[in-house]
């Protein structure tokens, strides 16, 4: 269900409002009709904090005990 904030002309009220199709709702303050719709920024809820700015540090592939190879997938590894 789409909120949408608005401002009212008339008193500068800013209000959220439960909107279906085209309406254009009153200002709970003063009543006035004329309002105008806000560009409203989404809000998202992260159910663990937030990892922005973490480091993350990957394993280095394993080592092969012949030195010809990096992973172990060469003949005399095996």
């Amino acid at each position: 269900m789409p909120i949408f904030e608005y401002r009212c002309a008339a008193c500068g009220e800013e209000f959220e409002e439960l909107i279906f199709g085209d309406e254009i709702p009153p200002c709970p303050a003063c009543s006035h009709t004329e309002t105008t719709r806000l560009l409203s920024c989404a809000c998202l809820h992260m159910p663990a904090p937030s990892r922005v700015g973490q480091t993350v540090t990957f394993p280095k592939p394993a080592r092969s005990a012949c030195g010809s190879c990096a992973g172990g997938s060469c003949a005399t590894c095996r």
